[in-house]
Formats: structure tokens, C-alpha cells, sequence
């Protein structure tokens, strides 16, 4: 399957003959809000299919609904999504990192109604690479456990007007998986983590991890704080430590703080690190659920 010969071949057609070409082609479809992005399925991109008959009756019953895709092992197809928004566009960090080599062997391009870009790729058929969303780069990634929405699709952009997804680019001589991990930390790089044995390498890693969370913008809080609680797990941090730690800088960056408790103790349990900081043996609640530590235990003690 051609995503780029696929495009053109759907371009200027009905959502439904669309929606009924691409999933005759082998890509698992499924219906969205006509006008926008909002899965119009009870169980979303999971529902996506190529069936012809159920595809025909979505598209009987919603006949104005955009078409989404989902993107990762289900279709074949990782998407980097390049932003445009008022505050700023993802074109020049997608340029320095196709300068860079890491986005360089697309299958199509697609010109998105904001302006933005979506640029797919065959998806690794040996690694699962997971969505991400790189927010102060305005770059986006759409890997396993996410989606896209594909031409023809029209969404409403600002002051309700229509605007068409279209194809406005093909597939490079030498197309291949983009390295989704290698791109996320070109364009959003970590803090380093070295966390020596102890000591005042340790302490400044702390202070580095939590000065990084605490400048996490909208859209990339919670993924920022759970890779932070997850080095200090590793590095065996207490999780009540770790959650002293990260907690003011989680909620400065706007995180609330039932959220952050509940993200802190998601990472501690997927490291595997023992037990998961808890809310009521040192910690009391009050009634707007944030936190009064009594006693607090230091990462460093």
C-alpha cells in the first residue's frame, strides 16, 4: 500500500467512497465528527476496520464524518505531526531534524487545515513505537495508541471555514521507519540522570530533574513528570522522596495534585521499585484534595 498514491486516489471523492477506497486498500478506518477530530465509535481508533460492510454502515448512518486512521502496528503507518498554532509553528524544528537525518525517508505528505503537516512513515515491523507529543517543539509523534485523521477529511479552522487535508507531497526514493525515540530527544532532550551512588552528583540531578518538570509546558506534563519519577525509582529514591521532590515542580507547571500523586505512582510501579509513595501515612488531604506534607524524606538523606 502507496499512503501517497492511495491519497490521490481518494482526492476530490465523497467521505463515504473514500472511507470505502482506503479500507478496500487494507487500512483500518473508522468514523470522526464531520467537521472535526472527535472519534464517532464508542471505543475510538480501537474499532478501526477494513471490513467493507461495516465501514458502508458508518458511513450511511454519519455520511458527512471524517475518516480516521489509527496509526503504529494497526495500519502499517507512524505519522510526525508538524503544529502550526498561534504561538508558533513545528516547520523549522521538523527542518533541523530532517537536516539531521532523522526524518528523511517519508511515504507521503500531508498538508493539514491549520497549516501544519503530516508526514508518514512505514512503521518499524520490528519495535511497537508509542505517540508522543513534543510540545515546545510544536512536533508531535502518532505511533501505537494513536491516530490521524486522512484526506479527504475537512475540519473547521478558525472562523468555522473548511479546510481540506490533502496530499501535497510523495514518498522519497529510500523510504523508511522514522527512529521515533532518536526524534523526541532531538527535539525535547532530557535532563542528564547520571545519579552516582550518592553524594553531590545525586543532589544536582534531583534539583536538575525537578527544575526540568517544573518548565514542562501543556500537552507534555504529565509524560515529562512520569519519566522523572521513573529515573528517581531507578536511581532508588523512596517513592514519598520522589514525590517531595517533583511534586511542587509537577503542580507549578499546572499539574493538579491528585495528578501528580497518581503519575509518581505509576512510574514507581512500572520500574518495579517496591512500594508506591503513599497519600495517608505521611501525607494528609484537605477538602480541594491538595497536600500538607508532615514529614518529609529527603531523596539525599
Amino acid at each position: 500500500m502507496n499512503p501517497a498514491r492511495l491519497f490521490a486516489a481518494v482526492a476530490g471523492m465523497p467521505l463515504p467512497a473514500a472511507a470505502a477506497r482506503i479500507a478496500a486498500a487494507g487500512v483500518p478506518v473508522f468514523p470522526c465528527v464531520p467537521g472535526g477530530k472527535r472519534p464517532l465509535v464508542e471505543h475510538g481508533f480501537h474499532e478501526a476496520t477494513t471490513d467493507a460492510g461495516q465501514v458502508a454502515g458508518w458511513w450511511r448512518r454519519w455520511p458527512a464524518s471524517n475518516i480516521g486512521v489509527p496509526t503504529g502496528a494497526a495500519s502499517g503507518l507512524d505519522v510526525v505531526d508538524v503544529d502550526v498554532k498561534a504561538a508558533g509553528s513545528g516547520f523549522a524544528a521538523f527542518d533541523r531534524a530532517r537536516q539531521a537525518g532523522l526524518v528523511t525517508g517519508w511515504v507521503a505528505l500531508v498538508h493539514t487545515p491549520s497549516g501544519g503537516m503530516h508526514a508518514y512513515f512505514p512503521a518499524d515491523p520490528e519495535r511497537q513505537q508509542s505517540s508522543w507529543q513534543a510540545a515546545g517543539a510544536r512536533v508531535d509523534f502518532r505511533g501505537t495508541g494513536g491516530y490521524i485523521i486522512v484526506p479527504p477529511s475537512i475540519i473547521e479552522v478558525q472562523g468555522g471555514l473548511p479546510g481540506r487535508y490533502e496530499l501535497i507531497g510523495g514518498s522519497q526514493p529510500a523510504p523508511g521507519p522514522v527512529d521515533a525515540v532518536a526524534l523526541r530527544e532531538f527535539l525535547d532532550p532530557r535532563p542528564a540522570s547520571s545519579f552516582r551512588a550518592g553524594g553531590v552528583s545525586r543532589e544536582q540531578d534531583a534539583r536538575r530533574l525537578a527544575g526540568w518538570v517544573a518548565a514542562l509546558g501543556e500537552g507534555e506534563r504529565n509524560r515529562g513528570l512520569f519519566w522523572a519519577a521513573c529515573r528517581l525509582a531507578e536511581a532508588g529514591a523512596p517513592p514519598n522522596a520522589a514525590l517531595d521532590v517533583l511534586g511542587p515542580a509537577a503542580q507549578h507547571a499546572g499539574l493538579p495534585p491528585r495528578e501528580v500523586f497518581t503519575t509518581i505512582r505509576s512510574a514507581y510501579r512500572a520500574v518495579g521499585a517496591g512500594a508506591a509513595p503513599t497519600s495517608t501515612d505521611s501525607r494528609s488531604h484537605d477538602d480541594t484534595g491538595h497536600r500538607a506534607v508532615a514529614s518529609r524524606t529527603r531523596v539525599l538523606s
